[in-house]
C-alpha cells in the first residue's frame, strides 16, 4: 500500500495521468486516492457489473462505465501511453498479459513495465525467460518490457522506453486503435 500511495504521488506531481480500472479498493484505488488527493487527473473506467462489486472510487475526473470487461480494457488500451502492472491479482496478470501480447504480435509499441516491488513478478520474469529459451516467445523486437524494482523507477524507465519509439511508432499505434 506504501508504493501504490507513493506511485500515485510521483504520478501527480509529474503532471501524469492515471488511467485505470475504477475501483476504489486495493492498490489500484489506492494509487487513484493518491493521484487524486495531490492534484492529478484520474480517470476511472469500470464495466456495470464492477462498480458495487469493486466499489467504484468517485473521486475520479471522469468515470467510464462499459457494458463489459473487453470494453473496459479496449478504452484503457486507447487512453493509456504505457502500461504498469503493480502487484496483483488474476485480473492484473490477464491484463498483462493480453499487452504483452498485443505488442508480441505487432499491435502496439506501447512501453509495458513490471512495477517488480519486492521481487513480486519475478517468478513471471524467470516463465518468460524459460518461455524465451524454449522458444515460445520469438519476436525479441516487439516482445519487450521493462522492470522497476521502487515505484521511483517507474517513470524513468517509461522515460527511457518512450525515447525509443519513432514517429512511425507513434502513428503506427493510431491504427491500431482504429482497428480495435
Amino acid at each position: 500500500m506504501e508504493s501504490a500511495t507513493a506511485f500515485g504521488k510521483i504520478l501527480a506531481q509529474e503532471g501524469v495521468s492515471l488511467v485505470y480500472g475504477g475501483g476504489g479498493t486495493g492498490l489500484m484505488g489506492a494509487v487513484a486516492r493518491a493521484v487524486h488527493d495531490n492534484g492529478g487527473h484520474v480517470v476511472g473506467v469500470i464495466p456495470e457489473f464492477l462498480q458495487a462489486r469493486e466499489l467504484a472510487y468517485h473521486g475520479v475526473a471522469e468515470m467510464v462505465v462499459t457494458p463489459d470487461m473487453h470494453e473496459r480494457k479496449r478504452i484503457m488500451f486507447e487512453r493509456a501511453d504505457a502500461f504498469v502492472a503493480l502487484p496483483g491479482g488474476i485480473g492484473t496478470l490477464e491484463e498483462l498479459i493480453e499487452q504483452l501480447t498485443w505488442a508480441q504480435l505487432g499491435r502496439h509499441k506501447k512501453p509495458v513495465l513490471f512495477a517488480n516491488i519486492s521481487g513480486f513478478w519475478d517468478p513471471l520474469v524467470d516463465l518468460l525467460n524459460h518461455m524465451k529459451h524454449m522458444g515460445f516467445i520469438h519476436s525479441d523486437a516487439l516482445f519487450n518490457y521493462r522492470l522497476a524494482a521502487t515505484v521511483e523507477d517507474i517513470l524513468p524507465e517509461l522515460h527511457a522506453a518512450v525515447k525509443q519509439r519513432t514517429e512511425a511508432d507513434l502513428a503506427g499505434a493510431w491504427k491500431v486503435i482504429e482497428k480495435l
